[in-house]
């Protein structure tokens, strides 16, 4: 999903009790949720892993996100630049417990955290209304009644759109070598149009 040309995840199926303290956090875990993972894996062996898994994916036809290989290798590699959301959500909703107060005007900043901020709307009729803030400023996170949305910054787009830029061009060679040598390749546009869920360079 996309908003104001930022990639969001939504997630359902969290507490929605209306009570800060009672707010279950994100499932992390998620393929498509990210938070700071860093590893010793070298960008070299990362663009060796991209390549493989691209032309395994070819010959099995499928294309990215209709590929589980790639949406794990996809959450390895973006998680190299992600914000460490799972802390910056856990002290927002433990300073939020730990003020216990309603903010009846829109989105006061509550609290400064270390890693970024929070800011809190709660009306004491439907569930809180949830800002969470990276170091940079960038908004990483919501919770409201719909539950948890995780936004993209700007760093992991970015880190996105390489992984398919490699993903593409190692795809549409193995489908020329796969045509070339008299197979029937699965094209790049028919792929595509088979997957609502495939990931657009443009997002």
């Amino acid at each position: 999903m996309e908003i104001n040309g930022v990639t969001a995840t939504q997630f359902r199926g969290v507490s929605r009790s209306g009570k800060a303290a009672e707010i279950g956090l994100p499932n992390l875990n998620d393929v498509n949720a990210y938070t700071e993972k860093k590893t010793d894996t070298r960008e070299s062996e990362y663009k060796k892993a991209i390549i493989e898994q691209a032309i395994k994916d070819q010959s099995r036809g499928k294309f990215q996100n209709e590929s589980q290989g790639f949406n794990q290798l996809l959450k390895r590699y973006v998680s190299e630049v992600s914000p460490d959301r799972k802390g910056i959500i856990t002290q927002g909703l433990r300073a939020i417990n730990k003020n216990r107060i309603n903010i009846d005007k829109p989105l006061d900043i509550l609290a400064l955290l270390l890693d970024g901020k929070v800011k809190y709307q709660d009306s004491g009729i439907d569930s809180p209304y949830i800002e969470f803030y990276d170091s940079n400023g960038e908004m990483v996170a919501t919770y409201s009644n719909n539950g948890w949305t995780m936004f993209d910054t700007k760093a992991e787009t970015g880190r996105r759109i390489e992984m398919c830029s490699i993903y593409n061009k190692a795809w549409g060679n193995a489908a020329k070598k796969s045509q070339e040598a008299g197979g029937c390749p699965v094209s790049f546009s028919e792929s595509q149009s088979d997957s609502e869920s495939a990931i657009d360079l443009k997002a």
